[in-house]
């Protein structure tokens, strides 16, 4: 039987808030009996896709990215609007961002981090074709890169890009790894 137990919420109020980013000051009982304070990154579920044109390339975003001041190769994805399902979320932020369209399939969800709320939907994405051009959003300056798979699992076994997990979960998903 597992000692570990939850902590008890003592209470929370938002700490910060910018766009569509809060942070809020959540303080705890430790199971010794102290008091600390946490801070946590309240945000909404986000969905994520690895997606593969027909000819097996992976489709990637590059943007400038300013939590880590780098260029960063991304997977497709976004923030899953309110009255939205993760699935058409997931479509529509595949044909925004990247003007494909595939047959998208949910792997899983898992979480962001362990300072955060959000719930990641990761998806797959195969046959995808061009159907139209980029409709980049306010803060969005990308840039398309067609990859191959080696080329991915080297570029996921680097660490040098955001939502590894959903890269990962996606060719494990298609037998792929």
């Amino acid at each position: 039987m597992s000692k570990i137990q939850k902590w008890e919420e003592l209470s929370r109020e938002l700490a910060f808030q910018k766009y569509s980013r809060k942070i809020e000051k959540v303080m705890f009982k430790l199971p010794d009996g102290k008091e600390s304070d946490f801070y946590i990154k309240k945000e909404g579920p986000a969905a994520g896709v690895l997606a593969m044109t027909k000819d097996q390339k992976v489709i990637l975003v590059k943007q400038f990215r300013p939590g880590p001041g780098e260029i960063l190769a991304e997977l497709p994805g976004g923030f899953v609007d309110l009255y939205e399902s993760p699935e058409v979320t997931m479509e529509r932020e595949l044909m925004e961002e990247t003007g494909y369209k595939g047959k998208v399939q949910l792997v899983t969800t898992c979480f962001d981090d362990a300072y955060s709320t959000m719930n990641r939907y990761c998806f797959v994405a195969t046959e995808c074709e061009k159907v139209g051009e980029p409709q980049a959003g306010e803060h969005e300056f990308i840039e398309l890169e067609l990859v191959s798979l080696e080329d991915f699992r080297k570029l996921l076994r680097s660490g040098s890009m955001t939502d590894v997990e959903v890269g990962y979960l996606g060719l494990d998903f298609l037998s792929l790894l």
